[in-house]
């Protein structure tokens, strides 16, 4: 098994270099901090999805090209055994999504426009949740467990079997229901 974040950050720096950019430019193009781009380059943490997508914009590319393997321009399949490699959209501190493993269900289709993921949720006891968001949309569709989705002063509670489709400019956090876990299907599209 390889470590995803490492790759990513790595894959971060070359495109990043491959266009000639500065740390600084890359600051200043995704408003995060010059030591929170140095920190993604050299794998000491993985930023939640809403910064990776800024970082994403301010290097010009899709997030999907942080997970692109090969670049596929046919069909992809991707097979259950395939997806023993997850993705933590972590940043290691104490709100962060330590409690999700995202598996990309994708990674060798080039040019796509969704990333789809299957994501299981580890049971937590945490009450208060930091909401973040980030442009595009999301579709979650509940494969088991229960899920909570705290979106902007709502709160929605969906069992197996339901789904959910949303506008993710919207603060938005996705969790299991208090001491649960759960499993599902989420599709992010991020308009590019």
């Amino acid at each position: 098994m390889f470590n995803t974040s490492t790759i990513i950050g790595s894959k971060i720096k070359g495109i990043r270099e491959s266009k000639n950019l500065s740390v600084e430019e890359i600051s200043e193009r995704s408003g995060l901090s010059v030591e929170q781009i140095v920190s993604i380059e050299n794998d000491e943490y993985l930023p939640s999805l809403g910064p990776l997508i800024k970082v994403a914009r301010a290097l010009g590319v899709r997030l999907g090209t942080f997970l692109d393997d090969n670049d596929a321009l046919g069909p992809v399949v991707c097979r259950a055994e395939e997806r023993d490699n997850s993705i933590s959209f972590s940043n290691g501190t104490t709100d962060a999504r330590k409690h999700m493993d995202y598996f990309a269900l994708a990674r060798q289709k080039a040019g796509r426009q969704m990333e789809p993921f299957i994501i299981e949720i580890q049971p937590s006891e945490e009450k208060v949740y930091k909401l973040s968001a980030h442009e595009g949309e999301e579709f979650i569709y509940v494969l088991s467990g229960e899920l909570e989705i705290e979106y902007g002063k709502e709160t929605f509670t969906l069992k197996e079997g339901d789904s959910i489709y949303y506008d993710s400019i919207v603060e938005h956090h996705v969790h299991g229901v208090t001491g649960k876990a759960a499993k599902i299907l989420a599709v992010v599209y991020i308009p590019f």
